[in-house]
């Protein structure tokens, strides 16, 4: 199966929700207009084409009825209200049908995803750092693991630091993925300074000639200043070492926490200058607009997303793939 057969099979909850709404606000009849004859049901209509189909006047009640759609999917108002506008230039007064308004709609978000989808920057530094860092149950330790598990497959001599040292239950989680990708973790006692190991991480991934050191981190409530603290600190000690690093620091989003994840964004940056951002869980949300909304306003790249919790269910971030898949768009 294709990563975008699969994706678009588990973003179901998020097309389904537009597909839905796009019904419902084209079979609408505002009271001004006379009623039209009803489109031909069953397979007569499908063999018909999209003629067949209802389709409405884009008037101001249906443009407000698709800005209340893309906000309920979770895309922000202010992208929402963007992306409407776009989907509504040169078309104000025209009939269109669901499918039409689909196609409209993948168009104008893979516009905005464009200029962020980029893969993960791999530079001649050895070892290349990559700080991983999220709050609570984003999945922070599955990315790593999955990422781990391509980079070697890339060619990439790969080194993971259980940088949670606070819970025993990460650590062995974090080992049964290194075991799966092939991967060493270095690990330290419970309760060990995570900055601590950070640092000696990265000593031993220069002494063994490492090409990429991926470090964990606790997960972080975004409110919780002590503990912002704490990965400041790794940030800091760290760079003792190696100025430069970290080389790459990936903010994990829990696509179910929807217009939360821009808060999350927001303040992870300022603390941990975070360079590029992975998206999980988006075959068990409803709001998968939201990663139209972080592009739109943070601009950061969007490496990879997440659809399931197989090895391989990573993949680099595709824009047109995505936003056809949000959009119900059959290709």
């Amino acid at each position: 199966m294709s990563f975008f057969k699969k994706l678009r099979n588990r973003l179901t909850r998020s097309s389904d929700k537009i597909d839905d709404g796009l019904q419902a606000i084209v079979e609408e009849k505002p009271v001004e207009q006379p009623p039209e004859p009803a489109a031909k049901p069953g397979l007569i209509a499908r063999t018909l084409g999209r003629d067949a189909a209802p389709k409405r006047v884009l008037d101001d009640a249906m443009l407000e009825s698709l800005e209340e759609l893309l906000i309920s999917a979770d895309m922000g108002v202010e992208t929402a209200l963007k992306v409407a506008a776009r989907m509504a230039e040169g078309r104000f007064g025209k009939r269109l049908g669901a499918d039409e308004i689909k196609r409209l709609l993948a168009a104008e978000c893979a516009a905005i995803l464009e200029p962020v989808a980029r893969p993960l920057p791999i530079y001649g530094k050895r070892p290349q750092v990559v700080l991983v860092v999220g709050v609570n149950g984003s999945g922070k330790t599955t990315t790593i693991g999955k990422l781990a598990s391509q980079l070697k497959g890339a060619g990439k001599s790969v080194v993971i630091a259980a940088g949670d040292t606070f819970r025993a239950a990460a650590v062995e989680q974090l080992q049964v993925w290194g075991e799966r990708a092939g991967v060493p973790v270095l690990t330290a006692p419970e309760g060990s300074d995570p900055a601590s190991l950070a640092y000696e991480a990265m000593t031993k991934a220069e002494a063994d000639g490492a090409d990429m050191l991926l470090i964990d981190t606790a997960g972080r409530l975004q409110n919780r200043s002590d503990l912002m603290e704490e990965l400041a600190k790794i940030v800091r000690v760290i760079r003792k070492k190696d100025p430069e690093a970290p080389h790459n620091t990936l903010l994990v989003l829990d696509a179910t926490t929807g217009q939360n994840a821009l808060n999350q964004v927001d303040i992870f940056t300022k603390i941990a200058d975070v360079s590029g951002l992975v998206m999980t869980k988006l075959d068990g949300t409803a709001k998968g607009g939201v990663l139209v909304a972080l592009a739109d306003r943070f601009g950061l790249p969007i490496h990879a997303i997440g659809v399931g919790e197989a090895i391989d269910d990573l993949s680099p971030f595709d824009p047109q793939e995505f936003a056809n898949a949000l959009a119900g768009v059959e290709v």
